[in-house]
């Protein structure tokens, strides 16, 4: 199992706002969509009410994955649901899983993570939802891709 993280976040580490993205930047999303698109993606309960909200629907392509303490929470049929990221992870382990949000998954995951795929949204934006501090003793920016107003980053964690 490879866990990767992945979010845009702005400078000040916001990553959503009244659960939803603060900015539109369609080449992020085409980022994400090349990076998951056949993968399992795994996020919390309020990430993915934000994703039907936007789409309609469950990312298409992908394995849903939604965990939430809720064990009344009714999922569209071909989203899996687990009551505990242990769970989840347990029954995920012959998989490689992107983490997709929200915050509080960011920060259960962040540890366990293999490998972090970040777009620096490069201005400082009002927020409510904040990605964890990137500990540069723990990762190491692996490649950078810089575009106007924004970059796409990979860290893989540092082999002790």
């Amino acid at each position: 199992m490879k866990i990767t993280l992945i979010a845009a976040v702005a400078k000040n580490g916001v990553i959503g706002k009244e659960n939803d993205l603060p900015w539109y930047l369609p080449e992020d999303l085409r980022h994400f969509k090349a990076l998951t698109t056949g993968k399992t993606v795994l996020m919390g309960r309020k990430t993915l009410e934000s994703i039907l909200r936007r789409n309609g629907k469950p990312l298409p392509n992908r394995k849903s994955v939604v965990v939430t303490r809720d064990q009344n929470f009714q999922a569209p049929e071909d989203v899996v649901v687990f009551h505990s990221l242990e769970e989840a992870l347990k029954n995920l382990k012959d998989e490689d899983v992107f983490i997709i949000g929200g915050g509080e998954v960011f920060r259960q995951t962040i540890t366990l993570a293999d490998a972090l795929e970040i777009t620096r949204v490069d201005r400082e934006i009002a927020g409510d939802v904040f990605f964890p501090k990137i500990d540069e003793a723990k990762w190491r920016k692996i490649k950078e891709v810089t575009h106007q107003g924004f970059s796409f980053a990979t860290y893989e964690r540092v082999k002790h």
